[in-house]
C-alpha cells in the first residue's frame, strides 16, 4: 500500500468511475484498475462490489474511505509543510540583539516581518552579545545583532550599522553649556563607563590617553540603556549610544557629539548554513529599519 495507491482509490470514490478517476489523475483506466486490485491485495478485503462493469463501495471500502479522507488530509498538510520549509526555512524564527537595540531597530523590524509574515512565529533574545554569539554558534539563533567585539571563527558575520557615540550628560550638568564635548572636558569628571571588553570604551580610553586626560569612573556596565539610566539619575556622565538614548532624552537625559569621533559598531551573525529566505527578509528588515535611525 503506498500513498500513490490510496489517492488514486480516493479519485475514484470521488467521481465515481475509474474512466474519470483516471482523466483526472492523468493515468490510464487500465492503471486505475490495477492500482486499485493492487490496494485490495494489500489489505485484505474488497473495496469495491463489481457489477456489470459497475463499481460500487462494499461496506468494508465504506469504512476504510473515512480513514483515507482523514490520512489524506495528513499528507496534505505535510506536502504543505514541506513546501514552505522549501521556501522559507521553518515555521518560525530565532532572533536576539543586545540591549541597545531591543526597543527601537529590532522591534520595528519584527512588526514589519509579522506584517507580511503573520503565520510565522518570532522569538526575540536579549542579551550581551558574547551570550549572543555563543547561541549562534550553537544554532539556537537564527539571526542577531551584537557589538563588534565577538569572537567570530565558526559562524556567518556582516557589517551592520556604526552608529556614531555621544556623551550624554545629566539634567542642568554644567557641561550641557558646550555644543560639542572634547577630551579635556572630561578629565577627572565623575564617569559612567562601558565594559572593559567595549571596543568603543577601549576606543575613547585611547583618545583619552592621548590627551593626557582620565574621567572618573565611577560605575561600569555591559549595556549602552544602563548608562543612560544611570547618567539621568546624576551619577555621571558616559558615552552613550543615540539610538538607544532616544527615550532616556524624552525624560530629561542630555545627548552632545564628541571629538574626536568614535564609534558603537555592530555586527550581524548567523549559524554556517545556508540562510532561509524567512533569515534574509529578516536581515534586509532590520537593515532597513537601521538606516531609517541612523
Amino acid at each position: 500500500m503506498d500513498v500513490r495507491q490510496i489517492e488514486t482509490y480516493q479519485a475514484v470514490m470521488t467521481f465515481g468511475t475509474t474512466s474519470k478517476a483516471a482523466e483526472v489523475l492523468g493515468m490510464s483506466q487500465p492503471a486505475v484498475s490495477k492500482a486499485i486490485m493492487t490496494l485490495e491485495r494489500s489489505i485484505g478485503f474488497k473495496l469495491f462490489d463489481r457489477e456489470k462493469g459497475r463499481l460500487t463501495p462494499s461496506a468494508e471500502g465504506q469504512l476504510f474511505y473515512r480513514e483515507v479522507q482523514a490520512s489524506l488530509a495528513g499528507i496534505a498538510k505535510l506536502r504543505s509543510s514541506a513546501a514552505r520549509i522549501r521556501d522559507y526555512g521553518s515555521g518560525d524564527i530565532r532572533v536576539a540583539c543586545l540591549s541597545a537595540f531591543s526597543t527601537n531597530i529590532t522591534p520595528r523590524a519584527i512588526a514589519s516581518f509579522r506584517k507580511r509574515h503573520p503565520d510565522i512565529a518570532v522569538t526575540l533574545t536579549v542579551a550581551a552579545s558574547s551570550v549572543i554569539r555563543d547561541m549562534v554558534a550553537a544554532n539556537q539563533v537564527d539571526i542577531a545583532i551584537t557589538a563588534d567585539e565577538v569572537e567570530t571563527t565558526g559562524i556567518e558575520v556582516a557589517p551592520f550599522v556604526n552608529v556614531p557615540a555621544a556623551i550624554a550628560l545629566p539634567p542642568h550638568h554644567p557641561l550641557i553649556a558646550k555644543q560639542l564635548i572634547r577630551p579635556e572636558d572630561l578629565d577627572s569628571i565623575d564617569f559612567v563607563a562601558l565594559a572593559p571588553e567595549d571596543t568603543t570604551r577601549q576606543e575613547a580610553e585611547a583618545i583619552f590617553a592621548q590627551h593626557g586626560v582620565a574621567p572618573k569612573v565611577i560605575v561600569e556596565t555591559a549595556y549602552s540603556s544602563v548608562v543612560c539610566a544611570l547618567v539621568l539619575e546624576g551619577v555621571g556622565c558616559g558615552i552613550a549610544d543615540p539610538v538607544t538614548a532616544v527615550g532616556y532624552v524624552e525624560r530629561g537625559l542630555v545627548i552632545r557629539p564628541f571629538e574626536p569621533a568614535i564609534s558603537f559598531r555592530t555586527l550581524l551573525l548567523f549559524p554556517p548554513r545556508k540562510k532561509s529566505r524567512l533569515v534574509q527578509e529578516m536581515a534586509d528588515m532590520l537593515r532597513a529599519e537601521a538606516a531609517k535611525m541612523t
